[in-house]
């Protein structure tokens, strides 16, 4: 790509940018008021929806996508798949931050839009590991697949309890992933995860270190979801072979807590889908740790991840299976000192 080239790009990310930002003032004008409770880590009533403003902003640049930028689109079932897909999840997640939707309604709305997306032929039929090569997994990739969609954009939406940790993991999250498919010839994965950030960029300002407005579940469930289709399109339907271990190891520190937390819960006999304070973020938090440390922590936990994707992609095959498994290291450094903090401060079971 030319310098012209990616200030051109740069340039329409940063419209976006704007653009985003005037829809998330609409929404705090709007006034959808998200109150606290036992379990939200906010005392005052604040504004919610400024997720809002990255689905438009995110639309948006994929339509001009669609309309212009030819050599960057997906075969034409794939790209309508994405986009009717992402206004799915982006209006049903809406109507949940207006009505307070039963869990049971969000995973139905989840299921229905990732169903979508996979039934344009957006699933995962092959698998490429070191050392064995690929295998085929023909339709055994559906349910594969649908399960990854449902449990990325559920991880996102359950990590968004602190300020700004939900929005800075998908914006460091997409700059990795744009900055890796650029370097592949991965067009649309570029373009698509550099509008992401775009939106978070307008939306970001408003929601950290001090929160204006809070992104809502149509921010958290439309970027876990966008993040996870990514992992997969540009995994398996470009002209490179991008892994798919990318975005897991991108979001390594969002997955490897909800994963805990669940494994947790079920173990103890707990109803999963009941509301709770059980998330080590959460669990850190109520114990001392300022929330703008967790969430930096969170951050953190990220650029980590996309430092080893670049090694991960420049590793000799042999030395590739061993750079994953190194991202559970800091993760179970992390869970120790949220579990000594939380023995202490007396809320470890709690919650």
């Amino acid at each position: 790509m030319t310098v012209i080239a990616f200030l051109r790009h740069l340039a329409f990310a940063a419209g976006l940018a704007g653009l985003s930002a005037v829809v998330v003032r609409l929404m705090i004008w709007a006034r959808v008021m998200d109150a606290p409770d036992g379990r939200k880590a906010h005392a005052q009533p604040t504004p919610k929806g400024g997720g809002g403003g990255i689905v438009v902003a995110f639309l948006v640049g994929v339509s001009v996508l669609y309309a212009f930028a030819r050599f960057s689109r997906l075969a034409e079932p794939y790209f309508l798949g994405v986009i009717g897909a992402s206004v799915l999840i982006a209006g049903v997640a809406f109507l949940d931050d207006i009505w307070d939707f039963p869990f049971t309604v969000k995973l139905g709305a989840q299921l229905l839009a990732a169903v979508a997306a996979v039934g344009t032929g957006i699933y995962v039929r092959d698998y490429r590991l070191p050392y064995s090569g690929g295998f085929y997994v023909g339709w055994l990739g559906i349910p594969a697949t649908l399960a990854w969609i449902l449990f990325v954009t559920n991880a996102m939406n359950f990590i968004d309890g602190l300020n700004g940790l939900a929005a800075g993991v998908t914006l460091i999250a997409a700059g990795f992933l744009a900055w890796i498919a650029e370097q592949h010839g991965g067009w649309f994965a570029y373009f698509s995860a550099l509008m992401l950030g775009a939106g978070v960029v307008g939306f970001l300002p408003f929601n950290f270190p001090r929160a204006r407005i809070f992104m809502g579940d149509v921010g958290s469930q439309f970027c876990g979801f966008v993040l996870a289709m990514l992992g997969v399109v540009a995994g398996r339907f470009e002209g490179v072979q991008l892994s798919l271990l990318l975005v897991p190891m991108l979001l390594s520190g969002v997955l490897f807590d909800v994963a805990f937390t669940l494994v947790r819960r079920a173990l103890a006999g707990e109803r999963l889908t009941a509301a709770h304070r059980g998330h080590l973020y959460q669990l850190a938090h109520r114990a001392g740790v300022p929330a703008v440390a967790v969430t930096l922590v969170h951050w953190g936990f990220v650029v980590l991840g996309g430092l080893c994707c670049l090694v991960f992609i420049a590793a000799p095959p042999p030395y590739k299976p061993l750079i994953p498994p190194l991202l559970l290291l800091p993760q179970l450094v992390w869970l120790g000192f949220v579990q000594v903090r939380a023995r202490r401060a007396g809320v470890l079971a709690a919650g």
